[in-house]
């Protein structure tokens, strides 16, 4: 990574080099040099809203982490992702330390820039690297739903220190302008989809989308079909992606509705940390 960092990114860097020098001064697992320890079932404070984060398995205590912010659906909160196996498990598995902030009442307000959840969600990071050794260069944000719209827009305004977007069945406006932009996104969405409605483009366009993001990230106009995939036997994913002059865009659909596609986030993460794609 170059000297010219996104200041989130640099003080997440200084942040987890200062952690993992204490850590081996003091022979301490995380929790023991925080005056607020918690985890699994303890909420992490900060202030008057909290977060929960969930430890991957086979952790040494030592070694840097890659994270995975994830935005719960509306109605649910933080708890809901980290016990479901689409989420929680897929990041266990696979070395991920999982941060599932909290929205207020249980919600997200992502509908304009000038929302408070964005540097909350700055916070939550800021806090967790002061708690963990994060590896700074592999932090990706995901969200299903409202949480997918919510990362749609923490990653508009606060994306630059981002490796990926992985967004499941939702987004913000595709005529919006983006401030900033993670290096990858990827986004997955049902065509029958009539919850957080399939945005169709004109004419059919099924790679509307992702528009916003060919946009920002200097796309070329038609995208690389890469085929079918299946994580499992009953849903079948057609993707394609774009290789583009500021980064990666990749838009998986199907033809069901509203979920998170059973291996989805999991097939993301190995592909992105370098694994052999699995399931679960």
């Amino acid at each position: 990574m170059s000297a010219s960092l996104p200041f989130m990114t640099r003080s997440l860097l200084l942040l987890s080099t200062a952690y993992l020098a204490a850590t081996a001064a003091a022979a301490m697992g995380p929790w023991q040099a925080n005056e607020d320890p918690c985890g699994a079932e303890v909420a992490c404070t900060l202030g008057e809203r909290s977060y929960h984060v969930m430890e991957p398995d086979g952790w040494n205590g030592v070694s840097p982490l890659p994270v995975l912010l994830h935005f719960h659906g509306w109605s649910r909160t933080g708890k809901h992702a980290q016990r479901s196996d689409r989420v929680g498990a897929s990041a266990k598995r696979r070395g991920v330390l999982l941060v599932t902030p909290n929205g207020r009442g249980k919600s997200w307000n992502f509908w304009a820039a000038s929302t408070e959840d964005v540097p909350f969600a700055d916070a939550v990071l800021e806090d967790v690297a002061r708690r963990y050794p994060v590896d700074a260069a592999r932090i990706f944000v995901s969200g299903y739903s409202y949480g997918s719209a919510m990362a749609w827009r923490y990653v508009c305004h606060s994306g630059d220190g981002i490796a990926a977007l992985l967004a499941v069945a939702g987004s913000i406006d595709q005529s919006e302008t983006c401030p900033e932009a993670p290096a990858e996104v990827r986004h997955v969405h049902g065509l029958a989809d009539t919850v957080m409605d399939f945005p169709m483009g004109q004419g059919g366009d099924r790679t509307y989308p992702v528009a916003l993001w060919r946009r920002q990230l200097g796309c070329p106009r038609n995208g690389a079909v890469r085929g079918d995939w299946q994580a499992r036997s009953f849903l079948t994913l057609s993707r394609t992606d774009w290789g583009c002059d500021r980064g990666t865009v990749v838009l998986d659909l199907h033809p069901g509705g509203h979920f998170i596609p059973h291996g989805w986030i999991g097939r993301q993460l190995d592909e992105l940390l370098g694994l052999t794609p699995s399931y679960p």
